[in-house]
């Protein structure tokens, strides 16, 4: 029987980085050969500058065109009981990574896996997602394109017996 996981995608405010990640992931968890393998799924962000606001358009347009159109979120604070709830708990650069663990050094005993997502990159070296709050589309095109991949790169590890 393989062990169910949960997650936990991490950017700053929860608007961009963290919700492609997290509606890439969904997207994919929920279809077969990983359909009921992945207890949770979530995201969040390090600041609370947008807490119970949705996505960035661009975000969701970008899902979109890609045919994730039923990813729902509203942005909220990363909170200590989180590092207790999550398995894997991904951050989408080393600034929030560092705040992670910042966190998870006060919380004794708790279960999550923190680390930066792009560890899976499949490239052998760890890549970050770059916020692209203040860019251009393409931005949110490579965002979308990384999360895919670590995505990908991820579940094949963490379900090796389970065959896409």
């Amino acid at each position: 029987m393989t062990e169910k996981i949960s997650v936990l995608f991490v950017c700053l405010g929860n608007i961009c980085r963290s919700t492609m990640a997290e509606g890439v992931f969904q997207s994919m968890a929920k279809k077969e050969p990983y359909k009921g393998l992945v207890t949770e799924i979530d995201s969040c962000g390090t600041g609370g500058y947008h807490i119970g606001e949705g996505p960035d358009d661009r975000t969701m347009s970008t899902l979109e065109s890609h045919g994730i159109t039923d990813y729902v979120h509203a942005a909220r604070k990363v909170n200590a009981s989180d590092f207790d709830k999550f398995d894997y708990i991904f951050a989408m650069d080393r600034a929030n990574l560092s705040d992670l663990q910042r966190i998870q050094q006060r919380k004794s005993n708790s279960k999550a896996k923190v680390m930066l997502f792009g560890e899976y990159s499949g490239t052998g070296k760890a890549e970050v997602i770059s916020d692209p709050y203040y860019g251009g589309q393409q931005g949110f095109e490579k965002a979308y394109e990384q999360a895919t991949r670590f995505s990908t790169n991820f579940l094949k590890e963490v379900f090796p017996d389970v065959q896409p």
